[in-house]
């Protein structure tokens, strides 16, 4: 929509903590949108163990998820597309 979208983050618990991807920056998304104009299409979690990255999900827009494109690390989100189920 114009001015609101909902972006889950499977695998996070409330406040993080959790297995899941849980690091990602909405708010430079929603800068960019308010002030430049441009909606997040998605937005990138990653999950961070012993300060290294193990994995990176893309965050899609409700009502879209995240499907695996069936080739390449099932770490990396650039295997991954949003789609809406």
């Amino acid at each position: 929509t114009e001015f609101f979208r909902l972006f889950m983050v499977p695998g996070m618990a409330h406040c993080g903590g959790s297995i899941g991807p849980d690091r990602h920056d909405p708010m430079t998304a929603m800068l960019n949108w308010v002030e430049k104009g441009r909606a997040p299409a998605s937005m990138v979690a990653s999950r961070v163990v012993n300060n290294q990255i193990v994995r990176t999900r893309p965050l899609c827009p409700y009502p879209q998820v995240a499907r695996y494109s069936g080739q390449g690390s099932i770490d990396e989100a650039a295997n991954f597309r949003c789609v809406t189920p």
